[in-house]
């Protein structure tokens, strides 16, 4: 599994919300652009994504900017990183959108790579937002 920019970006941008939205409120694209030093359009396509799945609540025009509208202990890294990565698991015949593979009843494999999944979302599902903020 290999996590990617997108996924790293994203929580990155989420902690950097949170860090800062007790400051204004809505937390403008430029600002985070800047701390985090990632590209304001490459922000934009991770903003829609996590506004469009009720992550974040935007506000356009002057004063506005974004904000989290959930506590921080209440994201997962699990849960942002299934949304920008798609699926985390390690092979394909586990991800959500799999066909029934023909070799599962079969497959001495298969209880391996169910056993690293199940280890995969236990452990980012153990760490919140609020815990990646904790220095």
């Amino acid at each position: 599994m290999l996590i990617s920019t997108r996924g790293r970006y994203a929580l990155r941008v989420i902690i950097d919300i949170a860090e800062h939205q007790n400051e204004s409120g809505y937390i403008a694209l430029k600002g985070i652009a800047e701390r985090q030093n990632i590209s304001q359009k490459y922000i934009e396509s991770i903003m829609t994504m996590l506004s469009k799945a009720g992550f974040v609540d935007a506000v356009h025009g002057k004063g506005g900017g974004y904000r989290l509208n959930r506590a921080p202990e209440e994201y997962s890294v699990k849960e942002i990183l299934e949304l920008t990565e798609g699926t985390l698991a390690p092979v394909t015949c586990l991800s959500n959108d799999a066909e029934k593979c023909e070799w599962e009843k079969n497959c001495r494999t298969l209880p391996l790579w169910k056993g690293l999944y199940d280890k995969i979302n236990e452990y980012l599902g153990s760490y919140s937002i609020a815990d990646l903020i904790r220095k």
